[in-house]
C-alpha cells in the first residue's frame, strides 16, 4: 500500500458524530463509527472533519508575475488554509485568453501536486474588453475551462457581455463578472462615503457595482445563461441578487472574507494593505453581506487572493496596487464573522466554502466526503486560535490585512487524493521554492 491508503480514526463530523474513514489508493472506501485497523492508522485527535475547501477566485500570477506568486507557492498557501481546489484567475502575463496559457497553468498545478488548480479563462482578448477571447478553444482544451472572467476589469460593453453569455451557454460555461461601471470609478481609491470625504480620497460609489449587477442579471435572464457575480460588496447588490433568485434567474454570487470583516474605517490609517478592488464598504454593507451569506442569497465565499510584492504595497496610498492575500486566513475569518457570531453553523460553512463552489465550478471529487469520492478533506481544530504573522505565510507576498490578528480555528491537516500534504500545520516532505 502507498501513503494514500490508511484508516483515519477519531474525527468529528460536522453533525457532531464521531466517525472513522478508510482510504485506499486515494479514495474513500468506507465510513463508519469504528473501523478495524487493517491499514496504517492516522489519529484524528477529535478534530473536525471537513471536505477540502474550494476557492473559485484565486490570483496565482504565473505565468509572468512570479515575483508576487507562483502556482507552487499559491498551492502551498492553499493547502495551509485548507483548500484542496483553487481557481486561477486569468490576469497573468500573458493573459490566460488562449488554450495554450490555460493548459500551462493546469500543468503547473499538476506539477505542484498539492491541490487541484483549475484555470479560469479570460472573457476578452488581453482583458481589454474589445473582442471575445478563445472561449471555445479554452473550453475544449485539456484544461476544460468552464468559468470565464476578466476579473479586475469589468466586461462593461453590454453587447460583448451578451455575446459572451450566449457563447458559453452552448457548453454549460459561466461568465464571472467583476461588477464595476468604469466611468463611475475613474481614479477611485476607496468606497465613496463619509470616510472618503473626510480623508480626501476619490470615492468608488456603490452604484458603480450595482448598476452592472442589475444589467447583467437582466442580460443573463434574457439569454438564459449562467452568471456569477464576483466579490459582491454592497447592500444594494445583495438585494438585486435576492430579487434575481426569486425570479428563478441563474445567478450566483460570492463574498470575500475581508468584505465580511473589514470596513472603510480601516482606510483611516492610510495603510495600503487595506486598498482593494472592490473597496471595503460600510458597516451596514458588511452586516448585509453576512446575512446574505447566512441565508444563501450569497452562494459562496471566495478569497480573491491577490498577492503583490512589497514594493507594490510599501508606498503611498495612491500609488499602491489593489489587493489582499486570502488563502491562509479565509476559513478563520469566516468562522470569526459567521460561526462565532451565531449566523451560521459548521454545516452551512461547508456548503458555502466547499460544496457549493465545487458545484458551481463543476469540480468533481470536491465538495463532499463520501464513499467513492477522492479523499480530499481537512482536519480543523475549532478551539485553537492562532495569530496571523505575515512573515510565516507560505505565499510569496506579505500583503495580508490581518497581520497580528488573533483568529479562531486552525487547519491541522490537509489530505489531497489521500496524500497527507499538511500534517500538524506543516507541509509534509514536498517541494519548496
Amino acid at each position: 500500500m502507498n501513503d494514500s491508503s490508511f484508516i483515519l480514526k477519531n474525527v468529528i463530523h460536522v453533525d457532531g458524530t464521531r466517525v472513522e474513514l478508510e482510504v485506499r489508493q486515494g479514495r474513500v472506501t468506507r465510513i463508519a463509527n469504528e473501523l478495524a485497523a487493517e491499514l496504517p492508522v492516522i489519529e484524528g485527535k477529535n478534530y473536525l472533519l471537513l471536505p477540502g475547501l474550494v476557492d473559485l477566485h484565486t490570483h496565482l500570477r504565473e505565468p509572468g508575475r512570479e515575483s508576487s506568486e507562483t502556482v507552487l507557492s499559491g498551492s502551498q498557501a492553499a493547502v495551509k488554509g485548507g483548500f484542496t481546489a483553487i481557481s486561477a484567475m486569468a490576469n497573468t502575463s500573458p493573459v490566460a485568453d488562449t488554450a495554450g496559457v490555460v493548459e500551462q497553468v493546469a500543468r503547473l498545478g499538476r506539477e505542484a501536486g498539492l491541490c487541484d488548480v483549475f484555470p479560469i479563462g479570460a472573457v476578452t482578448v488581453g482583458l481589454q474588453g474589445d473582442r471575445l477571447a478563445e472561449l471555445s478553444a479554452m473550453a475544449h482544451s485539456a484544461a476544460r475551462v468552464r468559468i470565464f472572467s476578466d476579473d479586475g476589469h469589468c466586461v462593461s460593453d453590454p453587447l460583448l457581455m451578451r455575446r459572451a453569455l450566449e457563447y458559453v451557454k452552448s457548453f454549460g460555461g459561466i461568465i464571472a463578472q467583476h461588477a464595476e461601471e468604469p466611468k463611475l470609478t475613474v481614479d477611485a481609491q476607496m468606497h465613496e462615503g463619509s470616510v472618503s470625504s473626510r480623508l480626501g480620497l476619490k470615492g468608488w460609489p456603490a452604484v458603480a457595482e450595482e448598476a452592472i449587477i442589475a444589467r447583467d442579471i437582466l442580460m443573463a435572464h434574457y439569454v438564459g445563461s449562467r452568471l456569477h457575480i464576483c466579490h459582491l460588496t454592497t447592500k444594494g447588490g445583495v438585494e438585486l441578487v435576492r430579487w434575481a433568485k426569486s425570479q428563478g434567474i441563474a445567478v450566483s454570487a460570492e463574498v470575500t472574507p475581508h468584505h465580511l470583516l473589514l470596513t472603510d474605517e480601516s482606510v483611516v490609517s492610510y495603510d495600503p494593505v487595506y486598498k482593494v478592488n472592490p473597496p471595503l464598504r460600510t458597516q451596514s454593507d458588511v452586516l448585509a453581506l453576512r446575512e446574505a451569506l447566512a441565508d444563501g442569497t450569497i452562494d459562496i465565499v471566495a478569497t480573491d487572493h491577490a498577492p503583490h510584492p512589497s514594493e507594490a504595497k510599501d508606498c503611498e496610498w495612491s500609488a499602491a496596487a489593489f489587493g489582499m492575500l486570502g488563502l491562509e486566513t479565509a476559513l478563520s475569518v469566516v468562522v470569526e464573522t459567521m460561526i462565532d457570531t451565531g449566523l451560521m453553523n459548521w454545516q452551512t460553512l461547508v456548503n458555502r466554502m466547499s460544496t457549493k463552489p465545487a458545484s458551481i465550478g463543476g469540480y468533481l471529487d470536491h465538495g463532499s466526503i463520501a464513499v467513492g469520492q477522492a479523499a480530499n478533506f481537512i482536519l480543523v481544530n475549532p478551539q485553537e486560535r492562532w495569530t496571523v504573522d505575515r512573515s510565516k505565510l507560505l505565499s510569496r507576498s506579505r500583503n495580508t490585512p490581518f497581520h497580528n490578528l488573533s483568529l479562531p480555528a486552525t487547519v491541522m491537516d490537509t489530505f489531497f487524493h489521500g496524500v497527507h500534504v499538511l500534517r500538524a500545520g506543516e507541509l509534509t516532505g514536498l517541494k519548496h521554492e
